[in-house]
């Protein structure tokens, strides 16, 4: 009889083990009830959608009533300049959200919420920001000029065959890196935002005429704002209307919400109008998907777990994720792969993309260089399932998704990767140099040599 060969860890060629070890962690939602102002908040209370939104933090005053004495009063002036000088975004930050903060602090908060991953973007201080560069010369509101490539009011055609459709201007929560920034949530003192105009019925019926008359487009994203804003019937209506449409073959819902506010996915009258609008895709042979939005793994929670399973329990084909890759919240390999697996392992949610943080105001200490973002990509691949394995994306303004390596020219001393693409886009059916122009993109100067560095001062 032959012996069995004998199984040795695989080491690296330093005789290490690997880079990255996978330890299977069962997910948890924190005590709410270890902040004062919840402290007597039952369980159906946590669990009520209505109740997450009533209870929504706005301001620093409703912070305070949350965490009483636990934070120190440093902390909120720094929130106040930001809020006075910085923020592109309101504040509105769900329960469920706050709740994933610093989840394992009983005592004293501060230290751990200057640390914490999700307070890092949803609750954004000055301290944070850049202090040499907090927006780069080439920043933009509308950084990837969605606007300029409205086929009709709300409705992007940027890809040829795919189109995005804003259905509102607001979400349950806002993050502060928000790439609608200019669009999206209440003004701040620093941007006045672009307000929609047409009624939200209006403005639906000339999306559905758009698509009607556009048969080349085959792949809606519905979004805004966010989709769970939208009031279930209108949305179902809605998306009834888009599977009406024999060109449309793919309907895609982005919800940040799942995470954010996963209650609301789980309510009855969502769930069922989920699985009715589920079973006619499914009928007419059309894709139909949520893509959420999940930086974290703090943030993969049982509730967030049973929204996502429930959505595939009612038919959703798929939910997936799409982050935004964060330096101070994910820019770590060992940080994403924690939370693709969370994901992908514990919450049946699918790793897809993470998108380079997009070149809006104010950002600079959040976005990552093309390089950093190229050796993260590396760094994650082998570890996961192929199909799991997200791509790590730059979304190059009048480009669109490139992988990030998928540079035509990189200049590392200045920060500037250039790109080509192979399809116009709506504003461009004219444009002959759209297919061979190079277009830019810019590193954070930060990240740049010191002779980099100074050409920006020099040249910006």
């Amino acid at each position: 009889m032959t012996a069995m060969p004998e199984v040795h860890p695989v080491a690296d060629s330093a005789g290490h083990g690997q880079p990255y070890t996978y330890e299977r962690r069962e997910l948890v939602e924190p005590d709410w009830r270890r902040f004062p102002g919840w402290s007597h908040v039952t369980e159906a209370q946590w669990r009520n959608a209505q109740w997450q939104r009533v209870n929504c933090v706005k301001n620093a005053n409703q912070l305070r009533k949350v965490v009483g004495d636990k934070l120190d009063e440093k902390f909120f002036a720094d929130m106040a300049e930001d809020q006075e000088n910085l923020a592109t975004m309101s504040m509105l930050v769900p329960p469920q959200m706050i709740n994933t903060m610093a989840p394992a602090e009983t005592g004293a908060l501060t230290e751990a919420f200057y640390a914490d991953p999700i307070r890092r973007y949803m609750i954004p201080v000055a301290s944070d920001r850049d202090q040499a560069w907090p927006s780069h010369p080439h920043s933009e509101r509308d950084s990837l000029h969605e606007a300029e490539m409205w086929a009709v009011e709300g409705l992007t055609h940027r890809y040829p065959t795919k189109v995005l459709a804003e259905l509102l201007s607001t979400c349950p929560q806002y993050c502060g890196h928000c790439t609608r920034m200019d669009l999206v949530g209440n003004s701040t003192p620093q941007i006045d935002k672009h307000k929609l105009t047409l009624k939200p019925v209006d403005r639906q019926d000339q999306m559905i005429d758009y698509l009607k008359r556009s048969p080349g487009v085959r792949d809606v994203v519905v979004s805004g704002g966010d989709v769970a804003n939208v009031p279930w019937k209108q949305l179902e209506l809605f998306l009834m209307r888009l599977l009406d449409i024999d060109s449309v073959r793919d309907i895609r819902l982005a919800t940040k919400a799942l995470a954010g506010l996963p209650q609301h996915w789980l309510q009855p009258t969502v769930v069922e109008g989920m699985e009715r609008v589920a079973r006619t895709a499914s009928r007419r042979g059309v894709n139909l998907a949520i893509h959420t939005h999940v930086n974290h793994a703090q943030s993969v929670t049982p509730l967030v777990a049973e929204a996502a399973r429930t959505m595939l329990a009612v038919g959703v084909r798929d939910v997936r994720n799409q982050g935004v890759l964060m330096r101070g919240v994910n820019a770590d390999v060992h940080q994403l792969l924690d939370l693709c697996f969370a994901l992908q392992g514990e919450a049946g949610i699918l790793p897809y993309y993470f998108y380079m943080c997009d070149m809006i105001p104010n950002a600079e200490h959040w976005r990552v260089a093309v390089w950093e973002a190229q050796a993260l990509q590396h760094g994650i691949m082998g570890y996961l399932p192929g199909y799991a394995t997200p791509r790590i994306v730059c979304d190059v303004p009048y480009v669109g998704k490139r992988w990030v390596h998928q540079i035509a020219e990189y200049d590392r001393e200045r920060g500037i990767s250039y790109w080509t693409k192979n399809y116009r886009t709506g504003i461009e059916t004219a444009d002959d140099e759209a297919l061979t122009r190079h277009y830019p993109y810019y590193d954070p100067i930060s990240t740049l040599p010191a002779a980099g560095q100074t050409w920006w001062r020099t040249h910006s």
